[in-house]
Order: structure tokens, then sequence, then C-alpha cells
């Protein structure tokens, strides 16, 4: 497993998502990683809009198992590393979104 740089341990405390976005980005270096999250804020999208739509609540259930399961399987099988989501949880979601944009506007590399 990578060592991370002292600076970006995930003991650092965050006092805003602007200190805590740069952290989130070197924790999703991988490319299939970062891939994987895009396509699991894709799902997310999807099924909300979805539900909308049809009306169907129940398809809510799906959100969370679709989208970390997506980001999960990125950060334990390509980037080796413990999602942010257990420490930052608000953060690492909101970085979710943030990324989904990024890669979409060619920011972050797809």
């Amino acid at each position: 497993m990578r060592q991370q740089p002292p600076a970006l341990t995930s003991e650092r405390k965050f006092n805003s998502f602007s200190e805590f976005y740069p952290f989130y980005l070197q924790q999703h270096r991988n490319l299939i990683c970062r891939r994987l999250h895009f396509v699991g804020t894709l799902l997310v999208f999807a099924i909300a809009i979805g539900v909308l739509i049809t009306g169907q609540w129940l398809y809510l259930l799906a959100l969370p198992v679709v989208g970390y399961g997506c980001a999960w399987v990125g950060h334990f099988f390509f980037e080796h590393n413990r999602p942010a989501t257990f420490q930052y949880p608000f953060y690492s979601l909101w970085g979710d979104f943030v990324l989904f944009k990024d890669m979409l506007l060619g920011r972050v590399e797809r």
C-alpha cells in the first residue's frame, strides 16, 4: 500500500471543502477509480431522475448501493486506499459530485 504524504494523511482536519478537495483528488489518482466514481455518480443521477419521473420511491434505496458500490470497488481494487467517506462523509459525497463535474468539463482526466 502506498504511503500518503504527511500533509495529506487521513488524520488531517479540514476547515472547508476547498481545503479538503486537493486531498480528495490525491485519493483518486487511479484512472479506473475515477471512472468508477463517475459511473456511480451518473447512475445515482439516472436513478434519481427515474424516481422523479415514475414516482417509484422505493428505488431511492438503490442510490447508496450504486454510488458507494462503484466508488468502493475503485478504492479497494484499483486505488488501494481507504475511501475518504469513512472519515469525511459529507465532504467526500460533495467531492464525488465535484469530481463528476470536473471530469465532464475536462478539468480532471477521464
